[in-house]
């Protein structure tokens, strides 16, 4: 009777084949992974902005939305890191609140063309932005979240003027 099994160089060029396959698959893996956690960075900045929307419509006052360090005030900066803050303007029951910043590795930006955002209620109005995510890859896998003078956002690979994405 015959034994049942793999020689030695059988098993050995299934390994070959095998270390080949997962070395091109690697890179592409870490791509899909950067790619995941870009999209969840912008996800949580969009659902920043239909939150800030919708508050306003709600309390029938303006709201602002403007990046914080510190949960009581905004930075005034372009660069919008940290927490997301709400805050009515003007006289209002309505206290701030505070959003948990967008998931984001170290090595991503996320960059405006302003310091805060304001939704108006009664008429859909608000604070025209565009917010450029930047990575370590630079340009090439940019993405721009715009928002438009009704405060609805959307999601492009280029501005708002449709010129591609610049990464500082």
């Amino acid at each position: 009777m015959q034994g049942r099994g793999f020689t030695l160089i059988e098993l050995s060029m299934a390994l070959a084949v095998l270390a080949v396959l997962a070395g091109l698959a690697v890179p592409g893996l870490g791509e899909f992974i950067r790619d995941c956690q870009r999209t969840a960075t912008v996800n949580g900045l969009v659902h920043g902005i239909y939150t800030a929307r919708r508050l306003a419509a709600l309390s029938g006052r303006q709201v602002e939305l403007c990046p914080t360090r510190d949960g009581r005030s905004c930075t005034g900066d372009i660069v919008w890191e940290g927490d997301l803050l709400l805050r009515p303007r003007g006289d209002s029951d309505l206290l701030p609140r505070v959003l948990p910043s967008p998931p984001r590795r170290p090595t991503q930006a996320i960059r405006a063309n302003r310091n805060a955002l304001t939704f108006t209620p009664l008429r859909p109005a608000a604070t025209t932005a565009t917010f450029t995510l930047c990575d370590d890859r630079g340009a090439r896998a940019a993405v721009s979240v715009i928002v438009s003078r009704t405060g609805r956002p959307r999601v492009a690979q280029r501005d708002g003027s449709g010129q591609p994405l610049v990464c500082p």
